[in-house]
């Protein structure tokens, strides 16, 4: 029998998973290219084309990591887009080198970043013995907890407290998604977040909660030419901090690995790791030439996959196919940004909800008759939820230390492997895989 990974939907399947796919993490996808474009200067022409590059390889890279080529790509449900943690070292490469010429230098350590992690997927994907399911359930409880607070960031407008008509429409979308999921038959029950959304975006639409400026001024077709936005310039200092990101990402791509496999019952094997860390870091590398960033697995879709059931790497493939039209018709995106933050917020806290509901579920594989296992989950998830509730802790801490501690997903994971290794479940190391 078909696994349900590689079955193929009918037509309507596929483009309504992909359309919800692409409302699930546009957001998430737009967001970075927005705060660099801002701190480069671009003009709002410019910051369009920079978005439209950030979709547009997005796509690529979603499109390679589920359909896949040779050995490249998982061949899993996963959607890749921009991911937030290379932020924080291009803001200080930008800060460092000053003006749109900064973009040349981020793209620079963004290529050789890309490179280092085809070159060392095969030996990255190895690690997987350290995963057992008391490390795995924890890391993947994290992945969805991690998430929660931009779920709620958006009910509140990104304001320090949510407003009536916010609190509103979160709550009126919520409700939406649960009832559509619970009563709604077959097909129409999966895409209950798709549903959900039109559902709350029609109801802001009457309160003037619903911003068509973005639709207005957004040009039909754009996509910029290859290196529009500088041709990679190579800094030692930039390359040293991207590799370290780079460390970051891959951690965070094995975690959504492994709790995707899960998820659609086909558990990620060293290889199934090492070909998703080479489509990673080749995406990445690919994405310089077009204007785009490092590309990394989206929490928030393996989410979508638990909450939908739908396991299908093909309806996210369609998804891919929809960010690049996306990038090549900005006008299309527009329509997409039509939904409000409040809207997204609601249908995230089931989304992301759903990731911590899968861990939980993965955790219950584990043995907890020792109290040391109960101890070790416990500290793992108190480590990585310290930056989610206290994002400054680590201020007064080395830059490059910062880049893993700061990431509640990262600093997580890493405790959780090595308190599982002195007091955990022991595994037996795999033999030497050459094919990898």
């Amino acid at each position: 029998m078909t696994h349900p990974v590689d079955t193929i939907p009918s037509k309507g399947q596929l483009i309504a998973g992909g359309v919800q796919h692409v409302a699930a993490m546009y957001a998430g996808v737009v967001a970075p290219p927005l705060i660099i474009g801002a701190a480069v200067g671009l003009s709002p022409g410019e910051l369009s084309l920079l978005i439209s590059a950030s979709l547009f390889t997005a796509g690529l890279a979603t499109l390679l990591q589920t359909l896949g080529f040779w050995r490249f790509g998982a061949r899993l449900p996963l959607v890749n887009g921009v991911t937030f943690a290379t932020v924080a070292p291009v803001l200080a490469i930008v800060k460092q080198h000053g003006g749109e010429n900064a973009l040349g230098v981020v793209y620079g350590a963004t290529l050789i970043g890309g490179a280092v992690m085809v070159l060392a997927a095969p030996f990255f994907s190895r690690l997987t013995r350290f995963f057992p399911p008391l490390v795995t359930g924890t890391v993947i409880t994290l992945i969805g907890v991690s998430l929660l607070p931009v779920a709620v960031r958006w009910i509140a407008n990104q304001q320090d407290a949510a407003s009536p008509s916010g609190l509103l429409l979160a709550g009126v979308t919520l409700l939406a998604v649960l009832a559509f999921t619970r009563f709604l038959p077959g097909f129409f029950s999966r895409i209950a977040l798709l549903l959900g959304l039109v559902v709350g975006t029609l109801l802001a639409w009457p309160l003037g909660e619903v911003n068509t400026a973005t639709l207005r001024e957004a040009p039909a077709f754009g996509i910029g030419s290859p290196f529009h936005f500088g041709v990679p310039a190579f800094d030692i200092a930039a390359v040293v901090s991207m590799a370290i990101v780079m460390i970051v990402i891959m951690v965070e791509s094995t975690a959504d690995m492994l709790a995707l496999g899960e998820i659609v019952d086909r558990p990620s094997t060293p290889r199934t790791i090492a070909d998703g860390l080479r489509a990673d870091g080749f995406a990445t590398a690919v994405s310089t030439i077009f204007g785009g960033f490092a590309a990394t697995a989206f929490a928030q879709n393996v989410g979508l996959v638990a909450l939908t059931r739908m396991y299908s790497r093909y309806v996210v493939a369609a998804g891919g196919v929809v960010l690049v039209l996306l990038g090549v018709f900005p006008i299309a995106g527009g329509i997409v940004a039509l939904v409000p933050q409040p809207v997204l917020g609601g249908a995230g806290l089931v989304l992301f909800g759903s990731v911590a509901v899968s861990g939980i579920r993965t955790l219950s594989k584990a043995s907890f008759d020792r109290p040391a296992h109960i101890a070790v989950v416990a500290a793992a998830l108190g480590i990585g939820l310290i930056p989610i509730a206290a994002p400054g802790f680590y201020e007064h801490f080395p830059s490059a230390v910062r880049t893993v501690l700061d990431s509640g997903i990262s600093a997580g994971c890493v405790a959780a492997v090595l308190l599982n290794l002195v007091f955990g479940e022991r595994t037996r190391e795999p033999a030497l895989d050459r094919s990898l």
